[in-house]
């Protein structure tokens, strides 16, 4: 059955392309929005396409979000599909585009620092504000992916952390501001996928985790499932994470 519009940004890999695959398969008409990832983002759509209608599942919107001409022709591009597809605003809008390198404290500069809060902080913000009238249209919900390092100290990585913990205030922040049109929530991955410069740290992650194992992106997207279909949540954080965050 389909559900209308759900648009995700940093949807083209990983995590997002896992949360992407999961809308479509539950009705939803997909926005995936990429900074370079055309050709893994064009793959999933293709793959995921309904084969007795021939119909797409959802399209690619390219767009560097550092860029204010970047978050504006996202911005009106989700606005075209919505007029387009002549649906009643927006369904869902998931916040999952993020950059995630580490850098000794001493060492980050006024530019990269600028960067995390732009894509983490910024750019949550503005598409929001932008896109509150379609999200209210369609009483939408709004699911920002923060992570799990709330409260704890992660060696190289203020950068990132600092402006997670940003989204994560500015998501519960609108489940207030946006109530009773618009739902607001977060996941926030714990163990799930390592970036290859942190296969170190990711072991020793995994040697805290209640569970003994790391998550898949599977577990995350079931997550976002569950927020975007349970209509008297918001304001809430899931952390998929094995039960770290509660481990000694």
């Amino acid at each position: 059955m389909a559900k209308g519009v759900a648009l995700v940004t940093g949807g083209g890999r990983r995590i997002g392309a896992q949360i992407v695959r999961s809308f479509i398969a539950e009705g939803w008409y997909v926005l995936v929005h990429v900074r370079s990832s055309v050709k893994e983002a064009q793959t999933l759509l293709e793959e995921t396409q309904n084969t007795e209608s021939g119909s797409p599942s959802g399209e690619v919107i390219v767009a560097d979000l550092s860029t204010d001409e970047g978050l504006s022709h996202l911005i009106a591009s989700t606005r075209r599909v919505i007029a387009d597809r002549n649906q009643t605003g927006l369904g869902v809008l998931v916040h999952n585009a993020s950059i995630y390198s580490s850098n000794d404290f001493e060492a980050v500069g006024l530019e990269e620092l600028r960067l995390n809060t732009r894509i983490h902080m910024e750019v949550p913000f503005l598409l929001t504000q932008a896109l509150t009238a379609e999200l209210k249209q369609a009483s939408g919900c709004v699911i920002g992916m923060i992570d799990t390092s709330l409260g704890r100290s992660w060696s190289g990585l203020a950068h990132y952390t600092s402006t997670k913990a940003g989204l994560r205030q500015l998501m519960m922040n609108l489940a207030g501001d946006l109530a009773p049109e618009i739902r607001v929530n977060c996941v926030a991955p714990g163990a799930i996928m390592a970036a290859a410069w942190e296969a170190e740290h990711f072991a020793s992650v995994l040697e805290k985790v209640p569970l003994g194992r790391g998550g898949s992106p599977d577990d995350v997207s079931k997550a976002v499932s569950f927020l975007v279909n349970s209509e008297y949540l918001s304001g809430q954080v899931i952390s998929v994470d094995g039960g770290w965050s509660v481990a000694p």
